[in-house]
C-alpha cells in the first residue's frame, strides 16, 4: 500500500506570519526602516510580540533567533521563554486594538498577537536535525 503521508514543506518554519501582519510590518518598516520582533514572556503584554526599530533595540546574549519573517525581519525570543516553546509553532497575526508597550504598531490602533500549535513530530524531527539556533551571544555571520 502507498504511503498517502504528504511531504514535508521544503524547510520547515518555527515562526510565520498572516497577511494581516505583513501589511502591517510592511508599514511600518517603510515608516521606521529595519524592525525586529521580541518575544520576552514577562508580565502584563510579555506573550505579545514587540515590533522595535533594529537601531532602537539590542537583543540579548540569551536571545534565541526564531526565524525571519517578511523583508528579512528577524524574530527573537528571551532564551529561558524558548526553553518553554521550542515544540510550537508560532504565527505572528495583528488585530484591531492597542496594546501596551513599546510596539512600534501601538499608536496606529493595532497590535500584534501570537497564534500557536504544537509542532508535529515530523516537523520537530526537521528541526532537531538541523543546526542549532543563533543566539544574540553569537557573532554575526
Amino acid at each position: 500500500m502507498a504511503d498517502r503521508t504528504p511531504p514535508m514543506r521544503h524547510r520547515v518554519r518555527r515562526v510565520d506570519m498572516t497577511d494581516a501582519a505583513r501589511v502591517v510590518l510592511r508599514r511600518l518598516i517603510e515608516q521606521h526602516g529595519p524592525v525586529l520582533f521580541h518575544l520576552s514572556g514577562g508580565c502584563c503584554d510579555g506573550s505579545s510580540p514587540m515590533c522595535l526599530s533594529t537601531n532602537e533595540f539590542r537583543v540579548g546574549g540569551s536571545d534565541v533567533l526564531l526565524g525571519h519573517l517578511a523583508w528579512h525581519t528577524e524574530f527573537w525570543m528571551l532564551g529561558d521563554q524558548y526553553e518553554r516553546w521550542k515544540n510550537t509553532h508560532l504565527t505572528v497575526d495583528a488585530v484591531e486594538g492597542r496594546g501596551s508597550g513599546f510596539s512600534l504598531e501601538a499608536p496606529d490602533g493595532v497590535r500584534f498577537v501570537i497564534r500557536s500549535r504544537l509542532l508535529t513530530e515530523a516537523e520537530s524531527a526537521v528541526l532537531e536535525a538541523g543546526p542549532p539556533l543563533r543566539t544574540g551571544a553569537d557573532p554575526l555571520a
